[in-house]
């Protein structure tokens, strides 16, 4: 008997070193960490002791016995993973690094940003006796992502803020909410009451298509959108046209099949989750029967990862449509890669159901314009090939294109992060310039006691526990400059910071003003048998704090 890793595998790795036989690949950097989309449990070296299911944060493991029938396929997927892979031996990847305790009060770092980066910086911190941390977040509620990106029906990969919460609350933890970096303190205040700072505030802005239409009402960003049904009180109050049928998402990656599957849902599955009120309101009265996602490149190449890309065969009355030449694997492809075109071989071989909705993705195709004169009406695409050596070509040579018909536009083709003032930014990148987390300026030269964890610090790629190696990367080069006497200089006090905040009218919130937000919108949530019912304005997620 063996445990399974699932769907929603948030590669936290917190499971791997609690096992006792050495069994969860890929395991550290050198045998494919980085490359990996998800973990998976050896079956026949797996002891069935259960260690692993114990830990992990977002409840994706099960015994094999105790699989639902959706998630039955991970029980081959996990063993097949062993078939092509050879496991390197314990110990193969880095060497965990015992930071000694240090002398209270002698360093304290601001952490801007409360997601998964920002957390798991927090608690690689806070491992180390003496250090204290001051979070600040923008929004009166914490974790970033998990609560405004996650899609409102993946509320197990949700669980994971279990981890976070028990960092925040650490006595060490000072958390500061509704504080806004760069209005209501500047980096300069930041670094004079903290001997560093670890910025992790993401990649909030979405990078454009840069084609003619693209102004028209009706182009969205994905962001908007996601933001719109999770609730984020920045994207609350968008309006978007679900009165046609067809929905045209440019863009293949998990958010992407997020934004799709959405779209397609029976509202009283939707009913069951915490998607924002007027979100669900809307999606109620939705005319949307198909959603077409398009993709530069072929299935081989596709941005999603596998477990996404099979939940959509789950869909109740929905058909996934592949329709391509290419879906069968080649000796190069890994584990991934072959697993995609083994699913897309499946979604096309299966028989269409007349009356269902419809998930529909056109591969090799570019989009070179949207169409309509006040609003959307449809988006040209062009049919994409591949010369001799392996290259994109965009279009046909005779300049044939196909208009898509929709009156909605959803741009899904990536993130950037935003400028932060006062601290070095590459505007090419999209992210602070840096040195395995250690803040340069442009010319390559370290910038003292500033760091970057997460998207911010490495570009928008890779899934909630990717943040964990990454964060303890950064905290680590953090760790050695206070060691080396780099960080060593006098700060102002937390008292001192806190009548700076009081001086200005901040409306700061500390841990408790969030758990009494976060006990109003489950108990919301309990009189709608739903899991909470979102606060959508910041004015009332204070006025639920108590302030």
């Amino acid at each position: 008997m063996a445990y399974v890793i699932t769907q929603n595998c948030c590669k936290d790795a917190s499971c791997v070193p609690v096992c006792p036989v050495d069994c969860i690949r890929p395991a550290g950097t050198s045998d494919g960490f980085d490359r990996a989309e998800m973990l998976y449990i050896d079956p026949t070296a797996c002891i069935d002791c259960g260690a692993c299911l114990e830990e992990c944060p977002v409840d994706a493991i099960y015994h094999e016995d105790d699989l639902p029938p959706e998630l039955e396929r991970f029980r081959d997927i996990n063993a097949r993973y062993f078939q092509c892979h050879t496991p390197e031996p314990v110990g193969s990847g880095e060497t965990p690094v015992d930071h000694p305790a240090v002398t209270p009060g002698s360093l304290r770092v601001a952490i801007v940003g409360t997601g998964p980066a920002a957390s798991y910086a927090a608690q690689a911190l806070v491992a180390v006796e003496g250090v204290e941390v001051d979070m600040f977040e923008r929004l009166p509620t914490p974790y970033g992502l998990i609560r405004a990106g996650v899609a409102p029906d993946h509320q197990r990969t949700k669980s994971v803020v279990r981890v976070f919460e028990r960092v925040l609350r650490h006595k060490r933890v000072h958390c500061h909410f509704n504080v806004d970096i760069g209005r209501d303190l500047s980096h300069s205040e930041l670094m004079a009451h903290h001997h560093a700072v670890v910025y992790a505030v993401g990649a909030p802005q979405s990078r454009t298509l840069g084609i003619p239409g693209e102004g028209l009402p009706g182009n969205h960003s994905v962001v908007d959108f996601v933001g719109w049904y999770n609730g984020h009180p920045d994207h609350a109050d968008k309006d978007f046209d679900l009165s046609g049928e067809r929905v045209v998402i440019v863009g293949n990656g998990n958010v992407a099949l997020d934004v799709a599957r959405v779209l397609v849902m029976k509202p009283e599955e939707l009913e069951k989750t915490d998607i924002a009120d007027h979100a669900l309101e809307a999606l109620r009265h939705s005319s949307v029967r198909e959603v077409v996602i398009v993709a530069r490149r072929g299935p081989r190449d596709a941005a999603y990862t596998a477990g996404e890309f099979l939940a959509l065969g789950n869909l109740a009355d929905v058909d996934v449509v592949v329709d391509h030449p290419d879906l069968d694997p080649a000796p190069g492809d890994d584990h991934e890669t072959a697993l995609k075109l083994e699913i897309a071989r499946d979604y096309a071989s299966r028989p269409r159901t007349a009356g269902n909705k419809r998930i529909v993705f056109r591969f090799m195709t570019s989009p070179t314009e949207i169409i309509g004169s006040d609003h959307v009406t449809g988006l040209r695409v062009v049919a994409n090939t591949v010369d001799e050596t392996g290259a994109l070509v965009v279009g046909r040579p005779d300049g044939e294109t196909e208009i898509i018909e929709t009156s909605l536009v959803l741009q899904s083709i990536g993130y950037r992060g935003s400028a932060i003032e006062g601290v070095p930014f590459d505007n090419d990148k999209g992210a602070v310039p840096n040195e395995r987390g250690r803040v340069t300026d442009l010319d390559g030269e370290i910038v003292p006691g500033v760091y970057v964890a997460g998207w911010i610090k490495r570009g928008p790629r890779g899934v909630i526990g990717t943040n964990r190696v990454c964060a303890g990367e950064t905290v680590h080069r953090l760790l050695e400059d206070f060691r080396e006497g780099r960080l060593s200089r006098d700060v102002k006090g937390r008292e001192a910071l806190r009548e700076l905040l009081a001086a200005r009218d901040v409306a700061r919130l500390d841990w408790s003003g969030w758990e009494a937000i976060d006990t109003a919108e489950r108990e919301r949530g309990a009189a709608a048998v739903r899991p909470r019912v979102k606060f959508v304005d910041v004015s009332e997620m204070l006025t639920a704090a108590g302030v």
